[in-house]
């Protein structure tokens, strides 16, 4: 009965083909020079800047030779990072944000140890990061910023070319994000970036980020990567297998070493 059932819709489904077949042959001929597309004209303007093809690593020689020294923080914020820094020797790291699978935010989605993708397209580039599968999107086509921005985990970046210097401006950033972590940005942070190579197969990234409601001047942070087109980017799916437990004190890994006599 079932065969009878199967055998039934597939003689129903090839005559339904070549139903439709016929009427495709059917219809008037169209000749194939009757519709062209427009050409992208203006990818000339990105031919013309420096190449930055590839996949970047972070470079693990010069990471943290820039990021040593801490911002200088508001007495407000230093208080509130004082009690952060404590909590982290009474409880651990704070997971929170990971055992949500939220991305980290800038400058944090750029100082993960996963690699970037920078992709130019007529007024945009686009930075593809592995971490958290996160996209950013730098508008260089001459707009401004949003009079009221939506907060979002990446901000709202604008940009334009300084010769073959990437000159990024950022607001707009979501409070569950930080500048460093135990300090979350606010909506008066601003994250201004220089993205350059100094050197063949070496790329730059230098950040001067602003807040007035918790820096006491500019904290300045850089982030270097190489070109390595050995491993291409993977696909990163934080909640695949997230083991993070969220408790009474935020989020962490249990590894059982209680359960251990």
């Amino acid at each position: 009965m079932n065969w009878a059932i199967n055998r039934a819709g597939r003689v129903k489904w090839a005559a339904g083909s070549m139903a439709g077949a016929a009427m495709l042959m059917a219809l008037p001929a169209v000749a194939q020079d009757t519709f062209t597309p427009p050409r992208a004209t203006a990818y000339a303007e990105a031919m013309a800047l420096p190449d930055w093809t590839g996949i970047w690593y972070p470079d693990w020689g010069a990471l943290f030779s820039n990021r040593a020294v801490p911002p200088v923080l508001t007495p407000q914020a230093q208080a509130a990072y004082d009690a952060y820094r404590e909590s982290i020797r009474e409880n651990g790291p704070n997971q929170e944000a990971q055992a949500q699978c939220l991305p980290p935010g800038i400058p944090g989605v750029m100082q993960q140890p996963y690699p970037i993708e920078i992709l130019f397209s007529p007024g945009r580039v686009t930075i593809l990061t592995e971490a958290y599968d996160q996209i950013r999107r730098i508008y260089t086509d001459g707009r401004g910023h949003p009079e009221e921005p939506d907060l979002f985990f990446n901000g709202n970046s604008i940009g334009f070319w300084d010769g073959d210097m990437l000159v990024v401006d950022t607001i707009g950033l979501h409070p569950r994000t930080n500048i460093i972590a135990g300090i979350p940005h606010t909506e008066k942070s601003h994250v201004h970036e220089h993205i350059w190579m100094p050197a063949p197969g070496q790329l730059m990234v230098e950040y001067t980020i602003t807040n007035p409601d918790v820096l006491a001047r500019p904290y300045v942070t850089r982030i270097a990567y190489r070109l390595d087109n050995e491993f291409p980017m993977r696909e990163y799916v934080c909640a695949e297998n997230n083991r993070l437990e969220s408790g009474e004190h935020g989020a962490n890994i249990d590894l059982g070493f209680d359960d251990i006599e």
